[in-house]
């Protein structure tokens, strides 16, 4: 049975990893947060002091995927979505919170200075929305609002429906 693969994308803090686990575990597929995949790979090409944090090999992430990809089923969950192969995904969700709640979100998880602001910069010029845009088909790029527990549902249901919509359609 074919199934679909989709990306859920958006600024650290929107709340992609909880929307992307809850997700699989409904729908059944499986879910890759590509940051613990770097982590537990070693998958970097060096440091990033000024945001002191490591830079994605982003080459050998899309190596260690393939596979797993061109099987469908998959939920990737990354802050950025311009390396990926086009033909990868059937469809891309961003999503979008608003600043001040997002603020907090970052606040909480020790972001500050620069990092913070450029975080911040990143979702108010809806940044990674045009990448995505960019990097695939329009038609399949859908923003969702990520502010509260009411959105996440919303999000799930409407996903799901997505999910169970392609798969009588593609099987």
């Amino acid at each position: 049975m074919r199934r679909p693969n989709v990306l859920i994308t958006g600024t650290p803090g929107v709340g992609k990893t909880t929307l992307g686990k809850e997700l699989a575990s409904r729908a059944g597929l499986s879910y890759v947060n590509v940051g613990d995949l770097a982590r537990e790979g070693e998958l970097y090409e060096g440091f990033d002091e000024e945001y002191d944090c490591p830079i994605l090999d982003e080459d050998r992430v899309v190596d260690e995927l393939e596979e797993r990809m061109s099987e469908g089923g998959v939920i990737v969950d990354y802050h950025g979505c311009d390396f990926f192969p086009e033909r990868w995904f059937h469809i891309v969700f961003v999503l979008r919170t608003e600043n001040s709640c997002l603020y907090d979100r970052l606040e909480s998880r020790g972001y500050t200075g620069k990092k913070l602001q450029d975080n911040l910069q990143c979702e108010i010029f809806q940044t990674l929305y045009e990448e995505a845009v960019l990097s695939y088909k329009k038609e399949i790029v859908h923003q969702l609002p990520s502010n509260t527990p009411e959105d996440l549902e919303r999000n799930l249901d409407q996903i799901m429906q997505w999910i169970e919509q392609w798969m009588k359609d593609n099987n």
